[in-house]
Formats: C-alpha cells, sequence, structure tokens
C-alpha cells in the first residue's frame, strides 16, 4: 500500500505537488494552509479532508509535506505549543521543501527526533510547471537513512529520480539552495540592467538576446526571463519578495562566515526595494522595472 499523504501549505507548489503526487497513484488524505480557502479548494478537488489543526494532518497521513513561508512559519507548525505537526508523531515522516535558512532544518529534525519521528530537507530549485509535472529538481538534507525510505516519493516529483540529489546531513541541502537563488539572482538582476540598458542606447532586444544567448552573457535566466522583461509580462513563477527573502539567508551565511559579497547585496537591496514599491509579488523578472527608463511598474501587462 501507498504511504498516506498530508500537505502544510497549499500555495502554487505544494497543490501542484499535491495533484502530481495524487495523479501517480498515492492518496493525499490531507491538506492544511493558513489560507483556508485554498486548502478547501483543493481538498474538494483531490477528494481529502481540509485539516481544521496540524496534529490532524499528523495523525492521517503517514508522510506529511511541508512548504511554508518562511523560518517562522516553519517554527510554528512544528513547535507552537498549541498545535503542531509533532503531537503523536511517533514514526511519521516529514518532507520540508521551503526555502528557509539552514539552521532551522536541523531545529526541525532535532525535534522530530525528540518524538521519534523523521525529517528531511527536500529543497526545490523548480518552479510552478515543474511541480505540476514531476520535475522538481530537489536537494535533500538529512540522514540518508530518512532519504532512501521516503526516496520513493520524491521520485515521483522529480523526473523519476533523474533530479533527485542527496547532500549531506541537514542543513545542507538548505545551503546549496540558498547558493542556487543567491546566483539565480544575481545572473537575474544582471540580465535586467544589460537589457535595460541596451533599451536605453536604442538597440532592437531581440537580436540583442540572441548575441547574448551565442557569448559569453549567456544564462538560463536569459531564456526564463529575458521576453518577459521586453515584454514587461512578470506573471508570477518566483516572486521578488522570495528573492529578496532567499537572497537574505545567503547574505546571512556569509555574514557568519565574514564573507562580503557586494553582489548578492546589490541584488537583495534590488529586490527588496521591488517589495517596498509594491512589487513584491511580481515575477522575480520584475526587477527589469527598476532598470529600464520610464518604467517604475508603471504600464504592466500583466
Amino acid at each position: 500500500m501507498a504511504e498516506k499523504i498530508g500537505f502544510v501549505g497549499v500555495g502554487r507548489m505544494g497543490a501542484n505537488m499535491a495533484r502530481r503526487l495524487k495523479e501517480v497513484g498515492y492518496p493525499v488524505v490531507a491538506v492544511y494552509d493558513v489560507r483556508a480557502e485554498a486548502a478547501k479548494s483543493l481538498a474538494q478537488e483531490l477528494g481529502c479532508e481540509v485539516c481544521p489543526t496540524l496534529a490532524r494532518v499528523t495523525a492521517l497521513s503517514d508522510v506529511i509535506i511541508t512548504v511554508v513561508t518562511d523560518d517562522d512559519a516553519m517554527r510554528r507548525i512544528y513547535a507552537d505549543k498549541k498545535d503542531n505537526l509533532l503531537k503523536h508523531a511517533e514514526g511519521k515522516f516529514f518532507i520540508n521543501c521551503a526555502t528557509i535558512t539552514p539552521k532551522v532544518h536541523v531545529e526541525v529534525e532535532k525535534l522530530a527526533k525528540k518524538a521519534k519521528a523523521e525529517s528531511l530537507e527536500a529543497c526545490m530549485a523548480s518552479s510552478i510547471t515543474q511541480a505540476r509535472q514531476g520535475t522538481l529538481y530537489l536537494m535533500c538534507g538529512g540522514a540518508e537513512s530518512t532519504f532512501d525510505k521516503v526516496r520513493p516519493i520524491l521520485t515521483k516529483l522529480s523526473h523519476d529520480g533523474q533530479l533527485l540529489r542527496y547532500i549531506g546531513k541537514a542543513g545542507q541541502a538548505a545551503s546549496v539552495k540558498a547558493l542556487v537563488n543567491m546566483v539565480m539572482n544575481i545572473n537575474t538582476a544582471g540580465l535586467a540592467e544589460g537589457l535595460g540598458l541596451g533599451a536605453a542606447l536604442g538597440l532592437d532586444l531581440k537580436p540583442l538576446m540572441e548575441v547574448f544567448s551565442q557569448t559569453g552573457a549567456n544564462s538560463r535566466v536569459l531564456q526564463t526571463d529575458g521576453e518577459d522583461m521586453q515584454n514587461r509580462e512578470h506573471s508570477c513563477f518566483f516572486s521578488a519578495a522570495h528573492a529578496a527573502k532567499d537572497s537574505g539567508i545567503a547574505l546571512s551565511l556569509a555574514k557568519k562566515m565574514k564573507l562580503d559579497l557586494p553582489l548578492a547585496a546589490a541584488t537583495f537591496k534590488q529586490y527588496s526595494k521591488m517589495a517596498k514599491l509594491g512589487l513584491g509579488e511580481l515575477d522575480k523578472s520584475g526587477i527589469a522595472e527598476l532598470t529600464f527608463k520610464g518604467r517604475g511598474g508603471k504600464g504592466l501587462k500583466n
């Protein structure tokens, strides 16, 4: 019998991961979200219970997958005194997919062990489409024995395991994910500046992007974000607010190591500025609104 799956956090990513596991035969039995309507809608779609408490999710499930927003949310779902996932959690497995600081993943692993449960971080380096298709790039941290036990589930989320990597002990996968997003955010900001300057010089951006793609200016974000920056189409796959948060995580790790990362710091400042201007829920490609002349978020298509 396939393990019964519960989900905590059913936003863009969590909901599509739940749909994917249901599609490949796993019984998704419980969902929970602080946004009650989102949980209710998904529960109706999947034919499962929308849980009024976190403890109820654990009671119904063998494996609980969490996708929450930040460190505070993660600590709440595992350590809130009134209601948390670790009540009567003996023998249960927790797979935590949010991008949060490594130290919180370590904290959660310790709390799970105390409750005689097992915890694994499965950090995602993909977006909404990949969550729905089961082609997420997953970086995992925690006990290797735990990873092996939940590998069949993770395989169904990661292109039959082709995009699944075990990194090391708790916190290490989260560190790698922070670096992935830090570099991605720097690349995105750099592309926006290149295209913004190109536009100001009166260059045709389509051939400019073709030249970028064939030279040292090429990058993955050129493929995913270049046209969106040109067309001002910033429908959200990975928000500017999340980009700011993740660059901030990387900078906190750098500070701990006494490293100066001026590019990461500048990128963090740009994405934080987007949030202050009310543009935080735009896709990260929306950073182009800060670099193209005469934009400032006015006249957006999305």
